[in-house]
């Protein structure tokens, strides 16, 4: 994997062969994220957010392991004692039961993460087109995966 930093209204891409590589790749975008920072992850099931989301929160150093939070919606990592970082914590939080109709707003509302914010990175599976207000910018990461295949296509920018 080539070495790249997160430029501002530029889209990159990279190709993650392996679940290693989507979680490397996670802990070089968390050597770019501050608190106060919106990730937004999108793709279909098994393209590998929670993967990502893992390699995010190693590289943000945060305490707990990382799973996908379907059930709660949302779960806080503690900061932990990273190594050449400030401590940052992580709110991890699946958007898909949320779903899109009228009470989505009000449901996300409800999980006060504008609060977050404030304080953490608060990463998103399943929140493009819902979570985007949350933030002045955000970065959004569209992954994919190939057809009968393990490898994965990531694409990610940084928007407004």
């Amino acid at each position: 994997m080539a070495e790249q930093h997160i430029e501002q209204n530029t889209e990159q891409h990279i190709e993650l062969a392996t679940v290693e590589d989507t979680e490397a790749f996670g802990r070089r975008l968390a050597a770019e994220l501050h608190a106060g920072d919106l990730v937004v992850l999108d793709g279909p099931l098994g393209a590998g957010k929670t993967a990502l989301t893992r390699g995010i929160a190693a590289g943000l150093g945060v305490q707990g392991r990382v799973t996908s939070p379907t059930f709660v919606i949302a779960r806080e990592h503690r900061p932990g004692n990273p190594e050449g970082r400030e401590p940052v914590g992580m709110v991890h939080v699946d958007a898909y039961r949320l779903g899109d109709g009228p009470n989505a707003l009000d449901e996300l509302d409800a999980l006060d993460l504008d609060t977050d914010l404030t304080d953490t990175v608060v990463v998103v599976e399943w929140g493009e087109g819902l979570v985007e207000q949350l933030a002045e910018r955000h970065l959004r990461v569209r992954l994919r995966r190939d057809p009968g295949s393990d490898v994965r296509r990531a694409s990610w920018e940084w928007v407004g």
